[in-house]
This record gives structure tokens, sequence and C-alpha cells, in this order.
């Protein structure tokens, strides 16, 4: 048994609960904060509109959090994680390369779709200077960018080993692979925009996903 596991294992049942509520308010915290940083921006989105939304008084965020840039730098923190933790499940799985890559492309573009506000926000932070902020988000997002362009380069070395996949620098690849797929979420109605219009219709893509495989597949393919 770990030390961790070991620890937990010795809590009382009403410290357990006390630990969980805790860990749910602040997921919960989050879930707001990215739903308003996603719609004002950083700089005019406040800490009252972040505690209201999460139905929480503004001393109980500041009972998780210390300021409004630690918020925000958490954020990217706990989506950067689970992103990567889905991706590598992605990889590991069983078959080719290629069907590799489609799966991937298809778990990067549902990733954002799942939490799209988090897409949103990714999306308008992009190229914005934010002061300090860009350093410490910088520094939380370097280890994954870089673990996820090794994973992507692996997996273009594998399909070409296996004949499935285009030649080429595995690692320009890689990065070419991100861009397209980057292109296209940047453009989807299900991540830029709310999914419903203002008549209750549901906003149509302006590129399947299936056309998106078609590109990667003719871009990629051997």
């Amino acid at each position: 048994m770990s030390a961790a596991a070991g620890e937990a294992h010795a809590l009382s049942p009403r410290e357990q609960r006390r630990l969980h509520h805790r860990h749910l308010s602040r997921m919960q915290i989050l879930d707001a904060a990215e739903e308003v940083f996603a719609r004002k921006g950083f700089h005019d989105a406040t800490i009252k509109e972040i505690a209201a939304r999460a139905e929480f008084s503004v001393g109980g965020v500041y009972s998780f959090f210390t300021e409004k840039d630690d918020i925000f730098v958490q954020i990217f923190m706990r989506r950067g994680s689970e992103f990567m933790e889905g991706m590598r499940r992605v990889l590991e799985a069983p078959g080719g390369a290629r069907d590799a890559m489609h799966r991937l492309a298809s778990y990067q573009v549902g990733f954002f779709r799942e939490h799209a506000s988090f897409g949103r926000l990714f999306l308008r932070t992009s190229g914005v200077t934010l002061g300090d902020l860009d350093s410490k988000i910088d520094k939380t997002a370097v280890e994954n960018y870089t673990e996820a362009m090794n994973l992507q380069s692996k997996m273009f070395r594998a399909g070409q080993d296996a004949g499935e996949l285009r030649d080429g620098d595995p690692e320009v690849l890689a990065m070419l692979f991100s861009g397209i797929v980057s292109a296209y979420q940047a453009t989807d109605p299900l991540i830029v925009d709310s999914p419903i219009m203002n008549d209750g219709r549901t906003r149509t893509e302006r590129m399947t996903l299936d056309e998106l495989h078609e590109i990667l597949d003719a871009a990629f393919r051997a």
C-alpha cells in the first residue's frame, strides 16, 4: 500500500467526507471561473462574478484560491492534466498508427467540445498579453506540450515503420498534425460559439469531423 493510500485509509469517515466536499467545492469554483473567463476575458472578470456563478460567497472563493491569477492558472493546470491523461490512453490503445492518428484527432476535438468554456478561454487567451500570468501559464504548459509533441512524433515514427504514415521528419509531422487540428478547433461552432442559436436552431459545423479526417488522411497517409 502506498503512503498516500495508507494516509487516506487512516482518515476517519468524517474527515474523508470533509476532504471530498472540499475537492468538489474547488472543482465547482474552477468550472464557474472557466465560464466567466471565457465570456469576459481575464482582465474584465471579477472574483465576485465567479463567486456568484459558483453560488459561493467571495470569502468562500478566497478560502480556496489566493487571487484571481491563482484561479486562472489552476484552470489551465487542471485541464492540461486531464487532456494529457486522455491523450496517453488514446495512444496506448491497440491498433495501427493510422487509426491512432484518427482517434487522437477525434479525442482532441471532443475534449474541447466537452469542455467548451475552456476551449473558448484557450482560444481567447492565445496571443493576448497577460503580464506575469504568461510566464506562469507557460511554465505549467511547457511540459505538457513537450510530452504531447513527443507522443505524436512517436506515433508518426511507428506509422512510418509500419508503412502506414508518410515519410518525413516525425517532429515536423507532429507539429503539422497539431496545426491542422487547432485550425479546425478555432472555427468549430461547438467550441467558439454557443451550441444553440438565438432562434433555437442548432449551429451547423463549417466543416464536419469526417471532413477533417479526410484531410488528415490525405496529408499523412503513406
